[in-house]
């Protein structure tokens, strides 16, 4: 059989694979009342102490906030274990929403008053330039290009760039053997640009979203997707039986929150929150019940960055 022949029958026949994980992703469950497979447990998520004496009125950001009622949040939607919505519920889950929630305990905001929106990776910097959200937790990558525009706290999570492949996929073992190969990431994101400037060869493919980009790899459209391990993993962890996560980490991507450059209180005041819930466990608990279920354990946070 041609490779011409192969790739529509075999696209045919994952049809049904593809179907069973946009109900994984998208929040399908077994019986009524259970959570979705593998997926983050109410139960298991720490409660985080909300500081209701803050105060920082040097932030115009903090202050924003504060007189509306409620923080406005950007994040991603799309990435299982770190960010996704249930779209049944409404609901939020992950580890960057467990950041962006302990976070906001400490700026002296419980939960029911944080606003989740959903911003592409495209648009960070715009959403932040313009107020649209107040601070943004979305598998960040801190970078000195991106801090020319924006500021950053952190960093809370060390990734690193990886590459995910379906499992009969056998000849793409690490980012050297893309010659030829259509490899798929967001757009504005930092690993498809990574991909251009060193694996010229490779042939670059881009949407808004990741989970556009895994949907395109199960039906043979493209041949690898690239970003953080740590999303990958997640992805891989959903449907592991036809995709998988090969080779080693081929960067350093810390994540960071994102928030207006020149609100330097606000910056310190999240770095202050993130050291704080990582000496006092709610990092590693957030961590165990939403990454950690991808069966990768905890690893050390890395240093805080005040600049």
């Amino acid at each position: 059989m041609t490779s011409t022949q192969r790739g529509p029958r075999l696209a045919a026949a994952l049809l049904p694979v593809l179907a069973a994980l946009v109900l994984a992703l998208t929040g399908g469950c077994g019986r009524q009342g259970s959570p979705p497979a593998k997926g983050p447990r109410a139960g298991d998520l720490p409660a985080y102490h909300v500081d209701t004496a803050f105060s920082l009125p040097a932030s115009p950001t903090w202050t924003r906030a504060h007189r509306r009622g409620r923080l406005v949040v950007g994040v991603k939607d799309d990435q299982p274990y770190l960010g996704e919505r249930d779209p049944a519920t409404g609901a939020y889950s992950g580890f960057d929403i467990e950041i962006a929630r302990m976070a906001a305990a400490s700026l002296g905001f419980p939960a029911d008053r944080i606003t989740f929106k959903a911003i592409a990776s495209a648009n960070r910097e715009t959403a932040l330039g313009n107020g649209q959200v107040d601070f943004y937790v979305g598998t960040y990558t801190i970078n000195a290009l991106r801090k020319r525009q924006v500021g950053f706290a952190g960093p809370y999570y060390l990734a690193g760039q990886g590459l995910l492949v379906r499992t009969d996929e056998h000849d793409i073992n690490g980012p050297r053997d893309l010659k030829g190969k259509k490899v798929c990431s967001a757009a504005g994101s930092s690993s498809i640009q990574r991909i251009e400037a060193d694996y010229p060869d490779a042939t670059p493919v881009t949407y808004d979203t990741y989970s556009v980009c895994v949907d395109n790899l199960l039906t043979y459209q493209v041949d690898a997707v690239t970003t953080d391990d740590s999303i990958l993993l997640g992805y891989a962890a959903k449907a592991p039986k036809e995709m998988k996560v090969v080779g080693r980490p081929f960067s350093k991507e810390p994540y960071g929150i994102g928030l207006s450059k020149g609100d330097t209180a606000l910056r310190l005041a999240l770095d202050d929150a993130i050291v704080a819930h990582e000496r006092n466990g709610d990092w590693k608990r957030a961590y165990d019940a939403t990454l950690g279920l991808s069966g990768v354990p905890a690893p050390t946070p890395p240093p805080v960055d005040r600049y």
